[in-house]
């Protein structure tokens, strides 16, 4: 028998070798782990945080913008006083402080005692024009529509008169904070310097130069602001005061004094200052009152349109219509406070984007606003 030779064994199936463990992404761990999580939530509750706060806070801001602009023109009077007296700084910042609230309360008092003399008189002259403009209206048949207007506004006013006390009470908030910007105004003009270092001191070494040329570049502003409003306030004095004499309207010249301080006010000033006089144009007539109330339409819009932004923008190079958009923005964010500080707070943050942004952080060569 022959041997048959033996089959080969067949041959294993090679294991596949072991894989080896991945290692661990330590990067994408830390990312994702507890740690940066609570950090991450931690900076969002602080900027919400920050946030709520300065919204809270907006009117004390706003206090403290109107406390420095009062202290610009507190310190541009009085160094006004020392170079052309040469009087010593504390007198000179006495006198301007005197002189701006002697002038306020001159013009209510002059106003406030001819109003009351005038009282009785525009008690009977006021129901018997309307009367008269009620019979024209009639003629047109216009005048039921008006006494349905009247009467709206009757329950308006009524309801107003209901909240008498809460008014009474904002008033009375109104004159404290008044009290507050006036005693920190005299303190800030009485040294602006020290303010001032104290204020570089807080930025990095880096920004003190641009942070410094900044503070110059809005004290500049505010001072071109200060002489803008300056003429803008004289020019309409000095038309309403012509405008109410002419019509023969009693207390002509503290009715303009009144106009011209209102003018601080963008486009609402002239409207409270007409009404009053309006009021005492029914002494002399109806037609008077018309009249003057078409005058103060006039000058607001003379005012408002023309003269102050041509004025503001050759005194602070601001475009007309970034001041009058400001207001508008301004009032819609900080209210009554925020109208009457619309200009000068466009001027100052007009100037630091020149200054901060355009001109350091972008590097473009531009002038900046209200600069030599």
């Amino acid at each position: 028998m022959t041997d048959k030779s033996k089959p080969a064994p067949a041959a294993s199936p090679s294991r596949p070798a072991p894989a080896k463990p991945a290692r661990a992404q330590p990067a994408a761990a830390a990312a994702f782990g507890p740690g940066k999580i609570a950090m991450t939530a931690l900076i969002v509750f602080a900027i919400i945080g920050v946030a709520w706060l300065a919204i809270t806070l907006t009117r004390f801001f706003m206090l403290v913008f109107a406390a420095i602009v009062l202290g610009a023109i507190f310190d541009a009077i009085a160094s006004w006083l020392v170079r052309r007296t040469g009087m010593k700084r504390g007198f000179a910042l006495a006198g301007s402080v005197a002189g701006i609230i002697a002038v306020f309360a001159g013009a209510f008092v002059l106003f406030g005692s001819q109003l009351a003399n005038e009282v009785d008189t525009i008690r009977q002259q006021v129901p018997r024009a309307l009367q008269g403009v009620e019979a024209f209206l009639d003629r047109y048949g216009l005048g039921e529509r008006v006494r349905e207007l009247a009467e709206v506004g009757g329950n308006d006013i009524s309801q107003l008169v209901s909240q008498a006390g809460g008014y009474a009470l904002a008033a009375g908030s109104g004159i404290a904070d008044f009290v507050l910007v006036l005693v920190a105004a005299i303190f800030l003009a009485s040294d602006p310097a020290t303010y001032r270092r104290g204020l570089l001191l807080l930025m990095p070494a880096k920004a003190e130069e641009t942070a410094a040329l900044a503070l110059d570049d809005a004290g500049r502003g505010l001072k071109g602001w200060m002489v803008g409003q300056a003429v803008s306030s004289l020019v309409v004095a000095a038309l309403t005061w012509a405008g109410l004499a002419l019509l023969g309207v009693p207390a002509a010249g503290g009715l303009g004094l009144i106009a011209g301080l209102l003018d601080v006010i963008p486009m609402i000033g002239p409207i409270i200052a007409g009404i009053p006089a309006v009021l005492l144009a029914f002494t002399v007539s109806p037609a008077t009152a018309l009249w003057t109330l078409v005058l103060f339409l006039v000058i607001q819009q003379l005012q408002g349109n023309f003269l102050q932004p041509m004025i503001q923008k050759q005194a602070v190079d601001v475009p007309p219509a970034v001041l009058l958009f400001a207001v508008v923005a301004a009032g819609v964010l900080f209210g009554f406070l925020g109208v009457l500080l619309a200009a000068p707070l466009t001027v100052v943050v007009y100037v630091l984007v020149q200054r901060v942004y355009v001109k350091t952080l972008l590097g473009k060569d531009i002038k900046i606003a209200g600069a030599d």
